[in-house]
């Protein structure tokens, strides 16, 4: 791909969440010839969803999708009817306070809206850092952001950027 792959790191506000915001996005710009774009909705246009060949999603647990990012989120649903989201990679991550307060479920929560735009899910492999983040399904804090989390995040931007490549390189 001569020119770069884009990449759209979109995350609601939280502290925790910010940070892995930006590891994510330095894991994306491990990738050769990616352009990394980091902003919460508020800063972020129907425009640069569209523009981006990957999307990769951050929220704060609040039992799913926090409310201003899943309103916003809710203004583009007529991309997904126009399948202008379609063929695009997502992923997703989130932080939350403890272990059994639905991390995953707010991992899924995005998933599905990636999904729902006909795009093609990227998440983690299993190791045995997974064991202890309790998910594959994207990165994740629990409580604090601890080095294993930070490591996570890059991975899953990195992840991402790597399969937007392949994906789009062709083209």
């Amino acid at each position: 791909m001569s020119n770069p792959c884009r990449i759209l790191v979109l995350y609601d506000h939280g502290d925790l969440i910010a940070v892995l915001a930006q590891a994510v996005a330095e894991g994306a710009r491990a990738a050769p010839n990616t352009k990394v774009l980091v902003q919460q909705p508020r800063q972020s246009s129907r425009e640069d969803l569209i523009a981006a060949h990957a999307i990769i999603i951050g929220t704060p647990n609040w039992t799913g999708i926090k409310g201003t990012l899943k309103r916003w989120l809710d203004t583009t649903g007529d991309l997904w009817e126009e399948g202008l989201l379609a063929g695009k990679v997502g992923a997703a991550f989130t932080s939350s306070a403890g272990r059994h307060s639905g991390t995953e479920f707010t991992l899924l929560n995005v998933l599905h809206w990636c999904l729902g735009g006909g795009m093609i899910v990227v998440g983690l492999p299993w190791s045995p850092v997974m064991e202890r983040a309790g998910s594959y399904y994207g990165a994740t804090a629990i409580g604090s952001v601890t080095e294993e989390d930070l490591a996570q995040a890059q991975e899953l931007g990195q992840r991402v950027a790597e399969v937007a490549h392949k994906l789009f390189d062709s083209q």
